[in-house]
């Protein structure tokens, strides 16, 4: 059907309205058109809707008959050349001269069709209607770009980064002000999907300043800003290593609009091998705003420089990442949230208020004053992790304010965490589901306690120091907390203990997730209590805990509460909490029996990942597991044998890591059960081969380059490696793991015979590899083997292989090799010196060094060590024991030794 215009127009107009319009591209001759001009005929444009546009647009040339009115009425371009003073006026016909497809869209809008706008076809839209002055196409177009660039978020914009960088090229070409502010604003907005596309290099220097410098500029961290920075300026510039950003090149002002203060140590200290100035005014300014920032904040105020001090926080900000810096205390945390218009007078009152309260002389009433601090609802994730200045009980305080609808909090490391700050959180943050509060627990110093009673209430009353908790803190029938926290991390809190267990299951009955991982106080009947409690946990980290025999009695007991699935309840076990369970990790837990871990392991059956190593583990317990979903499972150092490990590999198909190292028995079949299992001692490696894909594997005893072949297929995707004691690959086999596995990240080799063509296969070959471990291999390593390029490489161990390395060795490593962050070297015998230096120099972003019976490293003190900025873990150690060399010394051990 015609809509009421064409029908309007079809009565109305009579000969002298209409106009034939002769539409051609301009690439087409004078020639072409004349002999073109007499075969075509015209079309109607009242007809539009029912064009064959692809037939039509096959043609050099278009002729349309037009309603003059109409297309007077709705552009300024047929209006000046219809109704003006040209020749052309008075023309019964008139030729167009545009870009054929561009122009029928013209038409289709003047005749009232709905035009598509789609970031393909906005550039062509937008062209033809600044050209033919069609006002109203131009209206569609902003609308139809605002509302498409409204979103926030990695997927809100489907168009690709290039093609709004060809857009805002347009606009600023063409003066459209609606398309510049737009592109800004959302480019702003949403930084973290800009920097990350592949197209970010190409963003215009004019562009990328003005939104660095745009009010909604929204990033998780100024790290992630100066890194964006960083990279777009190695790929935009010619420059030379150490470029200073004072020289010439005036796109490195840009790195002036970085709040530097508020950046990372250890990324600081890392960028000096690339921009060594610009690195190291960093790495000073943190390093005087750790012991003097009290003074900073006070003369910024003055100065007019605070916002230098201010965490970036917008409307659209959804995570804020401090991780990794010292020089942040509570202090900066609230100033980010104080509004922007306070005087100075107001400010400077406020600042002196702050570093009272990061002194301890001021208590938390600062909040109950006339302090306003601003709510950002949009913020769900906060991460202080490695910020020791920052008081822990200050910032809980801080953050129900400022964060009201905060989902995730990661403040691991935070040296004063008491439990009651814990329980405050969870009060005050009503949407708070996650909570991480670990502690380093690497090595794990397994912490010897007597445990003088069992029971919970005497414990309670002998404590005579620590947090009593309030009543008000329980949840009863008259007083019921709803805690939202669904998963809680304490690993290696060894100030928790069996009370606060009781108080944590008290509080927090919807609890999913628990790692406890490495808290020594902590007693199995305490444990088990908790679990009795908390029915609704799916995956439980305990390891290196008294986790033991009532904790598995707690978990495979009959008194699941919660509702299961109708599928589940016909399994008899399906009551029970270790048959829900969906993670494991019992890592050195020595007080589980071979008879508890039995029971334990005929309980579970939806588990997915299990960790055993360390523990009590024996063949009838894994021949009594019935489940099937497992993809991760670590038996190392226990007493499985290979009979027993390819019965569970069996019947879990996806497994995509095991770690089985240190167990000696795979290397013969179990003797005390029987299922018809395959009796040849390559059965797991078989079992293995039939897995899709295996991304992690940690093999010892058992494996040898009869199982890799197996593999091959298997592992084709395999990104971690680790070969310990008892395995035996030859050296053609270590030489094409490359081959079979391109996709490796990590390879760790133990007790191994290499070479430099091995190495030099590893290294040469392994493009994403990030981490190399060597430790105590045999055979004859040189200079050689690392004399390659490893860009990628961030860890490298190399322990007790090469004792022939020298300082210039170790400069060939710092150039081949430039990216470190963590470095061990142990037995390198030749070092002196002035190795502290080429270390420290070669690699400033270091932030684990160990240095383990080097020569004389440590001769002259440790000076050179200063330089590394970010150094988080240093170890210095002068000679091995005597009793390691006699145990380890090559001239008693092979790599195929039996055990």
């Amino acid at each position: 059907m015609m809509m009421a215009s064409e029908m309007a127009d079809m009565a109305c107009a009579s000969d002298e309205d209409l106009v034939l319009l002769v539409l051609s591209d301009p690439s087409t001759s004078q020639e072409e058109e004349e002999e073109l001009m007499q075969l075509e005929t015209s079309i109607s444009a009242s007809d539009i809707r029912n064009w064959n546009l692809p037939l039509i647009l096959s043609s050099s040339i278009i002729k349309v008959e037009a309603n003059r009115s109409r297309l007077m009425k709705q552009s300024s371009y047929f209006r000046g050349l219809l109704g003006g003073s040209f020749s052309e006026s008075s023309l019964r016909h008139v030729v167009v001269q545009s870009n054929l497809e561009i122009i029928v869209r013209i038409l289709q809008f003047i005749y009232g069709l709905s035009i598509n706008v789609t970031h393909d076809s906005l550039l062509p839209l937008l062209e033809g209607a600044l050209f033919f002055g069609v006002e109203g196409l131009l209206l569609e177009c902003e609308s139809w770009f605002h509302k498409s660039t409204s979103s926030t978020g990695i997927d809100a914009l489907e168009m690709p980064l290039d093609a709004l960088v060809e857009i805002w090229n347009f606009g600023s070409d063409h003066g459209i002000g609606f398309i510049q502010e737009t592109c800004k604003d959302y480019l702003a907005r949403n930084f973290t999907w800009t920097m990350l596309s592949s197209s970010f290099a190409k963003i215009p220097y004019d562009l990328l300043q003005s939104i660095i410098e745009h009010s909604y500029l929204t990033v998780e961290s100024e790290m992630q800003l100066c890194d964006a920075l960083l990279n777009w300026l190695s790929i935009n510039s010619s420059f030379s290593d150490c470029l200073s950003v004072d020289c010439g090149n005036h796109y490195f002002h840009i790195l002036k609009k970085v709040r530097i203060c508020l950046l990372p140590l250890w990324f600081a200290a890392a960028k000096k091998r690339c921009f060594f100035e610009y690195a190291d005014k960093c790495v000073t300014a943190i390093l005087y705003l750790m012991e003097n920032y009290h003074t900073s904040l006070l003369s910024a105020v003055p100065n007019g420089v605070l916002d230098n001090y201010r965490v970036r926080l917008t409307k659209y900000s959804k995570k804020v990442a401090l991780s990794g810096c010292p020089q942040i205390t509570v202090a900066f945390l609230i100033l980010a949230t104080l509004p922007l218009e306070n005087d100075a007078v107001l400010m400077m009152r406020i600042i002196n208020s702050l570093i009272e309260l990061d002194n301890g002389r001021e208590d938390c009433q600062l909040f109950k004053k006339s302090l306003h601090i601003l709510s950002f609802e949009s913020v769900h994730e906060l991460d202080i992790s490695k910020c020791p200045k920052v008081q822990f009980g200050a910032a809980v305080k801080w953050l129900h304010l400022a964060f009201p609808s905060l989902r995730i909090l990661k403040a691991s490391h935070s040296v004063d965490f008491e439990i009651d700050h814990l329980f405050y959180l969870s009060r005050n943050c009503c949407h708070i589901h996650e909570v991480d509060l670990t502690v380093d627990v690497s090595p794990v110093i397994i912490m010897k306690v007597s445990i003088l009673s069992a029971s919970t209430d005497e414990y309670g009353r002998s404590k005579n120091t620590g947090y009593k908790l309030s009543k008000e803190y329980f949840a009863t029938t008259e007083n019921p907390i709803l805690s939202s926290v669904t998963k809680l991390s304490l690993e290696g809190r060894n100030n928790i203990n069996d009370l606060d267990l009781l108080s944590i299951s008290s509080l927090f009955g919807s609890l999913c997730y628990l790692n406890i991982k490495g808290c020594a106080l902590v007693t199995d009947i305490g444990i088990s209590k908790l679990l009795c409690k908390c029915p609704n946990i799916k995956s439980l980290i305990l390891s290196y805990t008294s986790f033991g025999r009532n904790s598995v009695l707690a978990l495979c007991s009959d008194n699941m509460t919660s509702a299961v699935s109708s599928g589940d309840c016909d399994h008899r076990k399906s009551g029970t909490m270790a048959y829900h369970l969906h993670q494991l990790q019992i890592n050195g837990c020595k007080d589980v029996d071979q008879g508890s871990m039995i029971k334990l392991m005929s309980h579970a059956y939806m588990l997915k990942v299990l960790c055993m190593n360390e523990t009590s583990l024996v063949d009838d317990a894994l021949f009594g597991f019935q489940g099937c979903s497992l993809e991760e499972l670590d038996v190392s150092e226990t007493k499985v044998s290979m009979q027993a490990l390819a019965f569970i590999m069996r019947r879990n198909s996806n497994v995509k890591c095991l770690k089985a190292t240190g167990c000696q028995n795979l290397h013969q079949h179990g003797s005390s059960w029987t299922h018809g299992a395959a009796k040849s001692h390559h059965v797991l490696s078989a079992e293995l081969g039939r897995i899709p894909a295996l991304e992690e594997v940690a093999l010892g005893w058992g494996f040898s380059t009869t199982s890799l072949d197996k593999l091959e297929t298997a592992i084709g995707k395999l990104r971690a490696i680790s070969l310990g004691l008892g395995a035996s690959l030859d050296h053609d086999s270590l030489s094409v793991l490359p081959r079979i596995c391109p996709l490796l990240e990590r390879v760790i080799l133990t007790f191994q015979v290499v070479s430099d063509g091995t190495v030099r296969s590893l290294l040469g070959s392994l493009k994403y590899l990030q981490e190399l471990q060597l430790v105590c291999c045999l055979g004859e390593l040189t200079s050689y083997s690392f004399e390659i390029g490893m860009p990628m490489l961030r860890i490298l161990r190399l322990e007790w292989v090469t004792p022939w390395m020298t300082n210039r060795d170790l400069v060939i490593l710092t150039q081949n090799c430039s990216n470190l962050v963590e470095l061990s070297l142990s037995g390198c015998k030749l070092l002196d010196s002035d190795s502290q230096e080429i270390i420290s120099s070669g690699w400033p972003g270091l932030t684990v060094i160990h240095l383990e019976d080097c020569g004389k490293v440590t001769a002259n003190g440790v000076s050179s060590f200063f330089n590394c900025k970010a150094v988080e873990d240093l170890l210095l150690k002068a000679q091995r024991s005597r009793h390691w060399e006699e145990l380890y010394s090559p001239c008693c051990f092979t790599a195929s030794t039996a055990p």
